[in-house]
């Protein structure tokens, strides 16, 4: 049985984590997965999926939530966020999954939210859909369209409170500092426990030597057969904060990432999205107008607290998604080593 960071006895931060410690523990987020592992022929061998982020348990295209976007390295292939970034409003689910299916994601989360709201495109406007990628072909065959719309579909319907970390979902083919890499999460509490900071990270980047935490152990691979890789970083709060507070919240989450010893490598897509749903805007409305409920004052303590959260959750998100993954064979007999918990004595 794989073990989180902290039941390894390696506390990150001084904030205190959230009751599971997990991006679900942002009241009404869920997260699913779907995990797709077979072994067509010695080089077709699948280790891929699909990861999706629920912001809220109702409507998400009716009940858009605030959100924005900081790209670190932008060597990705994401979809959606141009949109979010002139909106500052997330619409459809997160999606995750690897770089050569983003398209058939896209396409499957579409079929799944015009089913629940028939008027898009036709009654009402087009829906703008968010979905994220790594690179898994290190382990995964991944010019072989195995992944299809209906995976995309069944992560949304099968997402849960309870986050499966590790190899899983669209972290089932990923490498993280030359380890086996995947789904991390982590949460932290503040404000006298009023406001949750949760992150889930898709890790898939670094090098061995980089990684700050643990001891160094030289690969008995070539590490340079591991593309650059990247990272997608998800923030959710339950905090009211404006779509421009929370591409401040983006930018620090950051933070985390740099504290793990990451080089964000040239070909690295590093990739933060942060939402709040601790208010929701309406899709449609009879008003010219619509309320914002009282916001969090940039200048007050408590956006302190709240950077700190993001960045205390993302460093130890990543460190889970390591602790977490099991050892992976894949593709041309590689095998995607768990990282071994000696190094962090």
């Amino acid at each position: 049985m794989r073990k989180k960071i902290r039941e390894l006895g390696i506390e990150i931060g001084s904030l205190e984590t959230g009751k599971h410690n997990q991006i679900t523990d942002v009241p009404g987020v869920k997260v699913g997965h779907v995990t797709l592992k077979k072994e067509l022929d010695e080089k077709t061998v699948i280790r891929t999926g699909v990861t999706a982020i629920l912001p809220h348990g109702g409507n998400i295209f009716l009940q858009k939530v605030p959100a924005s976007c900081f790209v670190l390295n932008g060597f990705g292939k994401t979809a959606g966020l141009v949109q979010v970034e002139e909106l500052g409003v997330m619409e459809s689910p997160i999606m995750l999954t690897n770089t050569f299916s983003v398209g058939t994601v896209w396409q499957g989360t579409l079929e799944y939210l015009m089913e629940q709201n028939q008027e898009i495109g036709d009654t009402t406007s087009s829906v703008n859909i968010v979905v994220g990628e790594c690179n898994d072909s290190y382990l995964n065959t991944v010019h072989f369209p195995v992944i299809e719309k209906e995976h995309a579909k069944l992560a949304i319907e099968q997402a849960v409170f309870d986050v499966e970390e590790g190899a899983v979902g669209a972290g089932t083919g990923t490498m993280c500092f030359g380890y086996k890499g995947g789904i991390g999460s982590s949460s932290r509490i503040i404000h006298g426990g009023i406001y949750t900071v949760g992150a889930l990270v898709l890790s898939n980047f670094g090098k061995r030597e980089e990684l700050c935490i643990a001891q160094y152990r030289k690969p008995s691979f070539d590490e340079t057969e591991i593309p650059n890789g990247s990272i997608m970083i998800i923030v959710a709060t339950n905090a009211p904060l404006s779509s421009r507070q929370l591409k401040r919240l983006a930018k620090r989450a950051a933070f985390g990432l740099a504290r793990t010893g990451s080089h964000i490598h040239h070909g690295s897509g590093d990739i933060i999205i942060a939402f709040s749903n601790g208010y929701t805007i309406p899709h449609f409305s009879e008003s010219s107008y619509y309320q914002l409920p009282p916001l969090i004052r940039d200048d007050d303590p408590l956006m302190n607290e709240l950077f700190q959260a993001a960045i205390e959750s993302t460093e130890e998100a990543i460190l889970n998604s390591l602790t977490m993954a099991e050892t992976t064979t894949g593709r041309n007999g590689r095998i995607g080593e768990a990282i071994p918990y000696d190094l962090f004595q």
